[in-house]
This record gives C-alpha cells, sequence and structure tokens, in this order.
C-alpha cells in the first residue's frame, strides 16, 4: 500500500513539473518585460516634459526629424544586441557602415543609374564579408571580440581611407530616386523608418520563434552548458556576427541616401553610440537576455535625448553625462532583475523537492 502511494505522489510530482518550469519561465519572462516597459517610460516622460517646454516639438517635422535620426542607430542596434545576446560585441559596426556608405556612393558614380536594389544588394553582402571576417577569428580562432573587434574597426576604416584618397562624393553623383528614399514618406513615416521597422519585427520573430533563435539565449547565457547540450556554439556566433555585419552594410546605404556626401568619415565613432543604446535598451552586456526590441528603444530613446535636451536649454556636457547615468543605470537594473530572478528560481526548485 505505502509502495502504491509513493508511486502516485511520485507521478503526480511528475506531472506538476512542467507547470512548474513554464510558471518560472513566465516570471523569468515578465521581469525582462520590465526592462522594455522602464525604458517606453522614460522616453515617454522625457517627450512630454520637452512638450510641455516647447509645443512645437511636437510637430509633425519634428516627429519626422526624431526618427530619421534614430533609424540608422536602431538598424545598427538591433544587429548589435543579437551579436551581445551570445555574449560577444562588435566595435567595428561604424567602420562597417562608413566602408559600406562609401562603396554606396563610388557603385553610383561607376555606374550612373544603377538601380536602389543593386546597391542594397552591395551593402547587404559587404557588410556580410566584414561580419564573417571577424566571426571566423572569434568562432574557429576563439580569440575575444573585444579584441578582434578593435582590430577590425582600424582595418576597416584604414581600407575606406585609402579607397577614398581623400576624394568625396556628393549628391550630385547619385540618383535622384535613391536620394529621395532619404527623405520620402509612407503615410507620413519616412521610408528608412519602415526599413528600421521590417529589420526589428524580423529580427524579433526570428529570435522569438526559431530555434537557432533561441539558441543564441543559451549561448550567451553559458556558452560552455550550450556546447555540452549539442548546440553547435561556434556556428551560432559566425552567424550572429554575419548577421551584425549585413545589418551595419544595410546602414550604411541609408546613411548614403539620408545624406548624400560621403567620405572616408561616416560613420566615425558610431560604435559607441551602439553599444550604449544596446544596453540602454536592456540587453545583458553579459549575454544570454535581451531584445531588439529594447535595443530599437534605447536606440530612439538616445537619439530622442540629443534632441529633446538642448530644447530645454541642458548644457551638451550634461547631455553626455545623462547617457552615461542611464548606461549605469541599465546595468545596475540588469543585475537587480538577475539577482531576482535567480532567487525565484531557487525558490520555485525548493518548493519543488
Amino acid at each position: 500500500m505505502t509502495t502504491t502511494h509513493a508511486g502516485a505522489r511520485d507521478r503526480t510530482a511528475a506531472a506538476e513539473q512542467p507547470g512548474r518550469r513554464a510558471g518560472r519561465t513566465r516570471a523569468a519572462q515578465n521581469l525582462f518585460l520590465a526592462r522594455e516597459l522602464g525604458i517606453l517610460l522614460a522616453l515617454g516622460l522625457l517627450i512630454a516634459l520637452t512638450a510641455v517646454s516647447n509645443p512645437r516639438f511636437l510637430s509633425a517635422q519634428s516627429v519626422r526629424d526624431l526618427l530619421l535620426g534614430s533609424t540608422i542607430l536602431a538598424i545598427l542596434a538591433v544587429g548589435q544586441a543579437v551579436v551581445v545576446i551570445t555574449r560577444n560585441v562588435d566595435l567595428s559596426v561604424g567602420s562597417v557602415l562608413g566602408l559600406s556608405a562609401f562603396a554606396t556612393g563610388t557603385l553610383f558614380v561607376a555606374v550612373p543609374g544603377a538601380p536602389t536594389v543593386l546597391a542594397v544588394a552591395l551593402g547587404l553582402g559587404l557588410g556580410a564579408a566584414c561580419g564573417a571576417f571577424n566571426g571566423a577569428l572569434i568562432a574557429a580562432a576563439r580569440v575575444p571580440a573585444l579584441v578582434v573587434t578593435l582590430g577590425t574597426l582600424y582595418v576597416f576604416r584604414g581600407v575606406d581611407y585609402t579607397w577614398a584618397t581623400g576624394r568625396q562624393i556628393n549628391a550630385a553623383d547619385m540618383p535622384h530616386g535613391f536620394l529621395r528614399m532619404g527623405t520620402a514618406t509612407v503615410l507620413g513615416v519616412p521610408v528608412l523608418t519602415v526599413f528600421a521597422v521590417v529589420v526589428l519585427l524580423a529580427a524579433g520573430f526570428y529570435l522569438r520563434s526559431y530555434r537557432s533563435g533561441r539558441e543564441l539565449y543559451a549561448t550567451g547565457s553559458d556558452p560552455d552548458a550550450a556546447r555540452l547540450s549539442g548546440i553547435p556554439v561556434g556556428r551560432r556566433v559566425f552567424a550572429a556576427f554575419v548577421a551584425n555585419g549585413a545589418l551595419a552594410g544595410l546602414a550604411g546605404v541609408l546613411y548614403a541616401a539620408r545624406f548624400g556626401t560621403l567620405d572616408a568619415n561616416a560613420g566615425l565613432g558610431f560604435e559607441l553610440n551602439v553599444v550604449a543604446a544596446v544596453v540602454v535598451g536592456g540587453v545583458a552586456i553579459f549575454g544570454g537576455s535581451g531584445s531588439g526590441y529594447g535595443a530599437a528603444l534605447g536606440a530612439v530613446l538616445l537619439t530622442t535625448i540629443g534632441t529633446a535636451l538642448p530644447v530645454l536649454g541642458i548644457n551638451p556636457f550634461w547631455q553626455r553625462a545623462a547617457v552615461g547615468a542611464l548606461i549605469l543605470a541599465a546595468i545596475g537594473l540588469d543585475r537587480a532583475l538577475a539577482v531576482r530572478v535567480a532567487r525565484r528560481l531557487r525558490g520555485g526548485q525548493a518548493r519543488g523537492v
């Protein structure tokens, strides 16, 4: 009789395990969702305060300018988020953007009237090649990403300087249709912003719905455990860098369409803003958590800070200080959430014993 009751208890406990695991997963997801909601709240508060100070801040033209200003940074941040989720970082994205932008301009100089689709394909391909170079060194040679991409930051920029040889490509050298893409709107929304939204939705869907996307999180959480569980960690890291490079190349094409005038300095210094947007957006710098949505929100928030604080009459020094404070706050919040999740998981395991 005792054996029968013990067996029944074991079967009941086993049946409850999936429910407990699902409950703990939902709890973790809710805590991580708080990051994105916090960013959205901060963004809304900043916009409201600025609009009260200067109602023209919410005019149609100001909103379009804000969207245009954040588009390129948002695309770069989404790509960087994919890399950071795997517990890596890519510091070469600004140089890849500059190389892609100058390649786009050179294409139109060499082939006047070339279709925009060809320019986009060139940017994606060139960026993916740069990302593959980074990914191969990091995944195959197992060299730290910080060291590799710091080196390729200068390598790619040096290639750009050598290629440009002091030349400048002007808007007159590029087709009117291509340049119009940088200012055109669809139902009042800039076309470049539509590009960013498509990239964001595609990345978010992939990370959430595909097994290989979820494996990126496992890789970032614990690479050794992921490798032992059969996940091809090297291939996942390589693919993350290729995707990030391709998005940086796309950002270079959009940069060329928006600004028209190109030289070897295009995208100089972008990498720090991109990493800042990712961290502020709630992507854990140590990997394993975060989302492309949060990174894009971080990009919009940083752009809004740069636009709103001068309207509020705040000194430029404090603009940079505000960004630094946001980064520190994001890291602190990430640590606090990680500790809270760990406690909940331990509590759930203790109750399940």
